[in-house]
Parts: structure tokens; C-alpha cells; sequence
């Protein structure tokens, strides 16, 4: 892959040395990069089991075992499979960071033009959503702290979303898009907040062959925030036929779906 200016250069051979000599019990599995959207990880499928993932900003911090002991809390209480970090690699000269060996998780990135059952995917989305939400653990970080998922309130992103809807002018319906901005932005909000995903995208979910959730994926930015921000799926996968439907199961007030679709629309 071609890396950034401040991302570390991650090929397979790289990847290869370091599994080798660091966990030779997997030495002879074979090694193969995934295709893969992601702007944090570089990420190799490792035998048919397991899958590498070396962050291409490299660090010393403990963020990797932060992450493995997220997700080893996290799992009792979902209802489909999160990623499991089976074994964490030291820095080398090579490599001056932490890197992770996780269990590799079947399934397809979904399509909203091609779901087998959007009704049955909008039925499962929602039960993980509504668990996310009942989550009860002593420790409640934040979630990312990003404009555009979580925590922060959705004046801080006016300015910046009505500059990206006026460079869209001639393309889309501008005044729809404003009219539609403004309408979530009066949106109140009490400042309750749970567990949340914060980033349930296509490509954060995994889909058996008959479309049904299988796994969640990329807990990173995970943590408590807006409840708005873990309806991403409707605006970004859901067919509008079932969106009463997943809104139903999940009790959701027009304030929050207002906020919900503001963030969508607002997100770079």
C-alpha cells in the first residue's frame, strides 16, 4: 500500500517478518493483504482463522491492549460477534508499534442496493444497537470526540456543514439540504448519554449469505455519547421501507432521529 506522508510503509513481507518472529506458531500459515477502505489499520488475512492488523500511525502507547481489554468487556453483552485480539506484537526497529493478531470474523460488507433481507438486517441492527445502549459497565469513556459522531453539540458543526452543502450546489438540491440541516439542528437534546458504536457503516458489518448480521466490527471509537449516533444505518444502508420499522424497536423520538440524520449529513 502507499502510505501517507505520516503513515508508516506496510507490506507483506514486513507483516511476514514479523509474525514470523514473533509468534512462529503461525509461522506457515499464509499471508495475504485485505482490501480495505480503513484509514488506521493495514490489514492481512492470516491463514483462515486470523487476521493482522498493524496501525499505520504506529505507536508505543497501549493503545492495543486498551482495545483488547474493550473488547473482552464488550462482548458478554451483544448479541453477534465483535473482533478478539488473540495475541499483541511488540515494536521492532522495523515497526515502532504495537500491532494485533485478531480472530478473522466471517461475513460480507453489506450493499444497500443488493440486502437479501433488509427486514431481518433491520431487526438484527437494531437488537445490537438496543444492547449497545443497556450496556452497564463501571468504566464509561468517552466515545471519539469527533464532531461529526458523538459527543460534541451539533452547533459546532454549522459552519463547516453548510460550507460542504454550498460546494455541492448545482449537484444536489442545496435548499432541500440546508432546509433538512436546519431542521436537525433545532433538534433538542437533553444531554443523555449511553453506550455507543458511533460508526455503524457498511463496512463496520459483516452479513451471513442470507443477510442477516453476523458481526460488528472496528470498536475504536466506541464509548458513551449521543444516542443519535448509532443510527447511522437508516441514512446508510436500510431501505426507507423498513426504517419505521428499526425506529419502532428502538423507541426513537423525533428529536433524536432528528439529530441522528443532522450527523449523517454532516459527516465528512
Amino acid at each position: 500500500m502507499s502510505p501517507r506522508a505520516d503513515q508508516a510503509t506496510i507490506d507483506t513481507p514486513l507483516v511476514r517478518e514479523l509474525v514470523d518472529s514473533q509468534f512462529p506458531r503461525w509461522a506457515t500459515l499464509p499471508l495475504e493483504p485485505v482490501d480495505s477502505s480503513g484509514l488506521v489499520n493495514a490489514i492481512y488475512r492470516l491463514g483462515s482463522d486470523l487476521s493482522v492488523r498493524l496501525p499505520l500511525r504506529p505507536s508505543i502507547a497501549d493503545i492495543v491492549q486498551r482495545e483488547q481489554a474493550k473488547l473482552v468487556a464488550l462482548a458478554p453483552f451483544l448479541p453477534v460477534a465483535i473482533p478478539s485480539v488473540e495475541a499483541i506484537g511488540s515494536p521492532t526497529d522495523a515497526f515502532p508499534g504495537e500491532w494485533s493478531v485478531h480472530r478473522w470474523l466471517a461475513g460480507t460488507h453489506p450493499s444497500p442496493y443488493a440486502l437479501v433481507d433488509p427486514r431481518g438486517l433491520a431487526t438484527d441492527l437494531a437488537a445490537f444497537v438496543d444492547a449497545f445502549r443497556r450496556i452497564d459497565l463501571p468504566d464509561r469513556p468517552p466515545a471519539y470526540p469527533g464532531e461529526r459522531r458523538t459527543r460534541a453539540p451539533m452547533v459546532s458543526m454549522d459552519s463547516s456543514t453548510r460550507d460542504a452543502i454550498g460546494q455541492l450546489d448545482g449537484l444536489i438540491d442545496t435548499r432541500a439540504a440546508l432546509a433538512s440541516w436546519e431542521e436537525s439542528l433545532a433538534a433538542p437534546y437533553d444531554g443523555r448519554e449511553v453506550w455507543v458504536h458511533s460508526d455503524l457503516t457498511p463496512s463496520n458489518l459483516l452479513l451471513s449469505a442470507e443477510g442477516r448480521l453476523t458481526a460488528v466490527l472496528d470498536f475504536e471509537t466506541c464509548g458513551v455519547g449521543d444516542p443519535a449516533c448509532d443510527l447511522f444505518p437508516v441514512w446508510y444502508l436500510l431501505p426507507a421501507t423498513v426504517h419505521d420499522e428499526f425506529r419502532a424497536r428502538l423507541d426513537v423520538d423525533d428529536a433524536t432521529w432528528l439529530r441522528g440524520r443532522g450527523r449523517v449529513l454532516s459527516r465528512p
